[in-house]
Order: structure tokens, then C-alpha cells, then sequence
């Protein structure tokens, strides 16, 4: 099973998959690394040479290829779901977790970081804003389950996001005597 992590820039994406992944025994794949690592250079450098549309179709023939390997959790860049291509495939090869976040928990979180070429604007918490607009009915469309991120510590998203995979009998619960609510 491929897992997929969409939300805005700064919503967890990375941090959650890469412990989601530790937690399910896959292999975890960020796709704007594997991005960088075949442009050989940063994403924010490509995007200024390049443009978006350009940094796009890179994006859109990476995430391509990682829903169609092997199982893997992948955490997607904040605008991956911009392309209805990238849409229908991280819908159909697998399952996509929406990690919610409010632009202003964003804008908490993110607010030092410079290396977000989105973000480096006059007001990016109405970037952020601005980019929630669009972005949300599409990370909505895309998701089969939409996780709030609120205040909640990384293990306990993680805790959520596998909380909703078992409960859709994706992946198996763990059969422990301490379970005591057992079906059988």
C-alpha cells in the first residue's frame, strides 16, 4: 500500500511520513527531495530559473513514479495537488492522508523559515491564506482521510493517521493481549 501525505507547505508533511513510515516498516519517500536529487539542484533555485510550470512537470513524473512502485509512504510538496493528474493518481495507487492545517498554524510554525520559496513574500501569512483558498477543496478531493494537525506532537499525528488506516482495515491491528476489546 502507498501512503500519501498532502497539506500545505509546513503542515507536517515530512516530519509525520517519515515516523509513519518508521511505525508501519516502509519505506518513506519525500518527493520534493527525490525532485531535488534528480534536478541536482534546490527546488527554490530550479522554480527561479525554471518557473513553476517546469518545476511542475518534474513534480508530476516523480509522483508518478512513486505510486506506481512498491509500498512506501510519500509525503507530497504543498502544491502537488495543483496538477488533476497528480490528483487521480495519489487517489487511485493508494491511500492520501489530508494533514489539515490553519494558514496561522502554519504562519506559527514556518514564520523563521526562509527556505520556502512560497513563503519568502512581503505578507505570507496572506500567502498562506491565499494558497489555503485554492488548496484546500483539492487536498479535500484528493484525501481519503483528513487529519486535523492543530497543537497535537508529531506521535500522536502519527497515532491518528494509523488510528484511521486500521479503521478502514487497511493495515492490521496490532493483536496484543492488551487489546481487550477484541472481535473474536
Amino acid at each position: 500500500m502507498i501512503i500519501s501525505l498532502v497539506g500545505l507547505p509546513g503542515s507536517g508533511k515530512s516530519t509525520v511520513g517519515r515516523q509513519l513510515a518508521r511505525r508501519l516498516s516502509l519505506p518513506f519517500f519525500d518527493s520534493d527531495h527525490v525532485i531535488e536529487q534528480r534536478l541536482g539542484c534546490s527546488i527554490r533555485e530550479f522554480f527561479e530559473r525554471e518557473g513553476e510550470e517546469r518545476f511542475r512537470d518534474v513534480e508530476e513524473a516523480v509522483l508518478g513514479e512513486l505510486t506506481q512502485g512498491s509500498p512506501c509512504v510519500v509525503s507530497t510538496g504543498g502544491g502537488a495537488v495543483l496538477r488533476p493528474a497528480n490528483r487521480q493518481h495519489l487517489h487511485e495507487r493508494g491511500q492520501v492522508v489530508y494533514l489539515r492545517s490553519t494558514p496561522e498554524e502554519v504562519f506559527r510554525r514556518l514564520r523563521h523559515d526562509r527556505n520556502r520559496p512560497l513563503l519568502q513574500v512581503a505578507d505570507p501569512l496572506q500567502r498562506l491564506r491565499d494558497l489555503y483558498a485554492v488548496r484546500d477543496p483539492l487536498y479535500r478531493e484528493t484525501a481519503h482521510f483528513v487529519i486535523e494537525t492543530g497543537r497535537p506532537s508529531v506521535s500522536t499525528l502519527v497515532n491518528m493517521v494509523v488510528m484511521q488506516l486500521e479503521l478502514a482495515g487497511l493495515v492490521p491491528t496490532p493483536s496484543s493481549s492488551a487489546n481487550a476489546r477484541s472481535p473474536h
